[in-house]
């Protein structure tokens, strides 16, 4: 990780994915002047996908959510810059990559201050022909394989001791190839123990219960008690 200290912020990028200028990248604007905007997502404001040099990459501003969000919209208290979400997320992704679990590389994070609050970006690899494990299952039934191998994937960041606070079937993706990855740790974190690990799939058990009703979904308790079983697989 490289660090690029600003006047009143700081940036953390890899040197081996980011070929732009760090200082640039969080802008969108710089993106669209070079006709390098690939698309975007709705969620908790604009996810950009753009198209860096070494790798395709999503550029998200880090916003609250909620009723709060609605009257401050994107600052947060400081605290220390290793405390902001930006360089707190890219710290657990690298730590998560590094493990050979499958997550967005972490390529960017900033942090700007004013006065007592910051305001943070966050630039990290865009996971290529893929697609939310809801989105695919309101199309199609999931081979018994894959449910397993999602079950080895959360078992896997669990080992890393990484407790997933937002764990649901919207943050699971596969790929083209059929690989599973585990997306969205904002406000994520490493957590001694293991009491902790049973929320995080009770969390997951109640987002695909829930799609069932809202969406349709594809899902029953086969699939669950097969993806427990790669869970449980040492």
């Amino acid at each position: 990780m490289q660090q690029r200290d600003l006047a009143n912020g700081k940036i953390w990028f890899n040197e081996a994915l980011l070929s732009e200028d760090p200082l640039a990248c969080f802008d969108i604007a710089y993106w669209q002047q070079q006709n390098r905007v690939i698309g975007s997502a709705q969620g908790r404001g604009t996810t950009w996908f753009v198209k860096g040099e070494n790798t395709e990459m999503a550029l998200r501003h880090y916003r609250r959510g909620g009723l709060f969000g609605k009257l401050i919209a994107d600052s947060y208290w400081f605290t220390g810059w290793e405390k902001t979400r930006s360089f707190q997320e890219f710290n657990l992704l690298q730590k998560l990559h590094e493990q050979g679990v499958n997550v967005p590389a972490p390529i960017a994070a900033r942090a700007i201050k004013s006065g007592l609050t910051y305001r943070a970006d966050i630039l990290q690899q865009k996971i290529p022909h893929s697609q939310d494990l809801v989105g695919l299952l309101s199309q199609q039934v999931l081979a018994d394989d894959i449910w397993y191998r999602i079950g080895q994937t959360v078992a896997q960041m669990h080992r890393a001791q990484v407790n997933h606070t937002d764990l649901n079937s919207h943050n699971i993706l596969l790929d083209e190839q059929q690989q599973v990855w585990l997306i969205d740790f904002d406000k994520c974190y490493q957590q001694t123990g293991e009491g902790w690990q049973q929320g995080n799939l009770a969390r997951l058990l109640r987002s695909f219960n829930k799609e069932v009703t809202k969406r349709n979904i594809h899902f029953n308790q086969a699939n669950w008690q097969i993806l427990l079983e790669g869970y449980h697989t040492p």
